[in-house]
């Protein structure tokens, strides 16, 4: 018997040894949960492409877009755990399961975090029609005016979503969630009036921001950012540790080999650091992170403790 398994364990890591020789032998798919345009793709192109230079194999981006970022996650979680069909993936990956019924993954047990690759504030804008300028002139207005504020998102269950959510909680007003099918339309409904403010991503914002169509307000940092360094964060605005992370996640399915694991986290750190990666992640405000797959893991779970409370304290239901 003690034969048999030394011959296991042997031939066990013999494999492991000759597939971290081989890998990557063939393209490698990321999958993008969002429609081109906004920060999921121009982020996960930019990682793909250092990645491509890197490994020797293609890495082709797949835009995969709907249900808040549902479908791409549940196309990666089900594929083969081989290493060779990632996605790229902002909170929403941790959000979508505890504010929905029936999301067809489970984060922690279907999914592998490789890194974390990136971090972005959300901007909070409102329309110029709106009669404030700050965000404590925001907070007594929607105070004043219970229900008759309008919040846009990117969709139920995205970040935008969650710190509208966060907000009401926070200043005990009530506002009505609006919800568009990614930051482009809910930008141009904020623009034209038709809703009054929103969270949304500094890619998604900073045009209207620079031409005046839209008013900055705070940005949902620790700190400012440096994309928008004259705003104040919401913590300087009054309201301490309301921090919103816009993070961006790289995650393969579950059961990935240790090897394409470990590769995979090198790589996508090296990527990062290049110095035209870190130059189009500030284009965007993203700052670079880079952390190993044990911290990624950790911070994944605390994610979804946060906000597991957020939806529970909102009594936020999956039609909301």
């Amino acid at each position: 018997m003690k034969k048999l398994l030394d011959a296991i364990v042997l031939a066990a890591l013999t494999s492991s040894a000759a597939f971290g020789q081989a890998y990557p032998s063939k393209p490698l798919r990321l999958v993008l949960p969002y429609a081109p345009g906004g920060v999921v793709d121009f982020i996960g192109r930019t990682l793909g492409q250092r990645l491509s230079e890197q490994l020797g194999q293609p890495v082709v981006a797949d835009n995969r877009p709907g249900a808040g970022g549902i479908i791409g996650v549940e196309a990666t979680a089900k594929s083969a755990p081989d290493g060779y069909t990632l996605v790229l993936m902002d909170p929403a990956i941790v959000i979508n399961p505890v504010l929905q019924d029936a999301v067809p993954y489970d984060v922690i047990k279907d999914l592998l975090a490789v890194s974390i690759v990136g971090s972005s504030p959300l901007v909070l804008a409102a329309n110029p029609g709106l009669p404030v300028k700050s965000v404590g002139e925001l907070i007594a207005y929607a105070k004043a005016n219970p229900g008759k504020l309008n919040f846009a998102s990117a969709g139920i269950g995205t970040t935008p979503h969650m710190a509208g959510e966060l907000l009401k909680l926070r200043i005990g007003a009530q506002m009505t969630h609006v919800p568009y099918k990614g930051m482009g339309p809910a930008m141009a409904d904020l623009v034209s009036g038709r809703v009054q403010f929103s969270f949304g991503s500094i890619t998604a914002a900073l045009p209207f921001l620079q031409d005046h169509r839209l008013r900055g307000l705070a940005t949902t940092g620790a700190k400012r950012s440096d994309a928008l360094p004259d705003l104040p964060t919401v913590i300087e605005a009054g309201l301490p540790g309301f921090e919103v992370d816009l993070w961006l996640g790289l995650f393969g399915p579950a059961r990935l080999p240790p090897p394409a694991l470990a590769r995979l986290n090198a790589e996508t750190r090296k990527a990062i650091e290049h110095p035209d990666a870190r130059a189009a992640f500030a284009k965007v405000g993203v700052e670079p992170r880079g952390t190993s797959a044990e911290e990624a893991a950790a911070f994944v779970r605390a994610e979804h403790d946060k906000w597991s409370r957020v939806v529970r304290d909102a009594k936020l239901k999956s039609a909301s």
